[in-house]
């Protein structure tokens, strides 16, 4: 409904730089974060807690939950595959925890070396360690259900899956679970049914995110459909930089200038300044030269007088 505030989720720092080869400095990553906070994004993924022999992009993590930390206002976010992970994320005073549980478990051996089962263990006792902390300072957690609209290495992934899972990670101890396009498979009717499914299952208050790739195009159109549904937080990058390096052939990240300049123009509050947000383009772009950047609104420039909500 326009006038509804839509939490934009910025993953560029953690979904984006992991998915190419380049290692970004780890000062350009601040600037890119704090010039995107200043832009109004209120909830940025500033990396993930990985072994960096395994993803030496994301190898500065903590340092950048550290600094990210230090801006009023924002959300920090980071992913963890497993307890270690978590315990340094915790460590390190991330606002928000995600743990991804692939529904296809060929990808979820692929990802984490772990099957579903080994996956939910250790949802358990990252839950068990949050909740040990002191009241308060406790991060949110949730649960990312990855391939959850088909997987590059399985193909179909049933959805009676995706809700079996959905219920196991609530059980485990998750806040709130997530779905996640990880291959770019998703398509808008798929979308809806798939979220009424999981609340259905989960509740309304824990399914309110979700994670949308643009590999063949429909990334805008699908983020409408969750919209139609009522999620209101939606995951994108800047530039549509990423996808997922253990999915063969999953690129493309929702662009997150599209994304804000859709959601302004339908009368979506998001508290994006978009002449801000073009402007984070050129810290990316000067410390990844080379890198493929995508979007429309950047290439077209915002319409002549464009104050928002346009044709509303």
């Amino acid at each position: 409904m326009a006038g509804s505030y839509i939490e934009i989720s910025e993953v560029g720092p953690r979904d984006g730089l992991q998915s190419i080869s380049p290692i970004m400095p780890t000062e350009a990553k601040k600037a890119w974060i704090a010039a995107e906070a200043a832009a109004g994004v209120r909830e940025i993924e500033v990396g993930s807690f990985v072994p960096a022999k395994i993803l030496p992009q994301l190898a500065d993590t903590a340092e950048l939950v550290a600094f990210a930390r230090t801006i009023p206002g924002l959300t920090v976010a980071v992913l963890v595959p497993n307890l270690k992970g978590a315990e340094a994320a915790v460590a390190a005073g991330a606002h928000k925890i995600t743990i991804p549980l692939s529904v296809s478990e060929t990808h979820s051996l692929r990802n984490v070396r772990r099957t579903h089962a080994q996956m939910l263990e250790e949802t358990a006792a990252i839950a068990a360690l949050i909740k040990a902390q002191p009241e308060g300072s406790r991060p949110k957690f949730e649960g990312g259900l990855s391939t959850a609209f088909g997987c590059t290495l399985e193909g179909v992934v049933p959805e009676a899956k995706v809700l079996e899972i959905a219920e196991a990670l609530m059980k485990a101890g998750c806040d709130e679970v997530g779905l996640s396009d990880t291959t770019g498979y998703a398509n808008p009717a798929q979308v809806k049914r798939l979220i009424r499914a999981v609340r259905g299952v989960v509740g309304d208050h824990a399914c309110s995110g979700v994670h949308l790739h643009n590999t063949r195009g429909l990334g805008l159109a699908n983020a409408l459909a969750a919209l139609d549904e009522g999620i209101t937080t939606l995951d994108a990058s800047l530039g549509g930089i990423g996808g997922c390096p253990f999915a063969p052939g999953a690129s493309g990240n929702v662009v997150t200038e599209d994304l804000a300049f859709m959601l302004a123009a339908m009368g979506y509050e998001t508290g994006v300044d978009l002449e801000k947000l073009l402007a984070v383009r050129d810290i990316v772009k000067a410390a990844l030269p080379g890198t493929e950047m995508y979007g429309f609104t950047p290439d077209a420039g915002l319409p002549k007088g464009f104050q928002g909500a346009w044709g509303v």
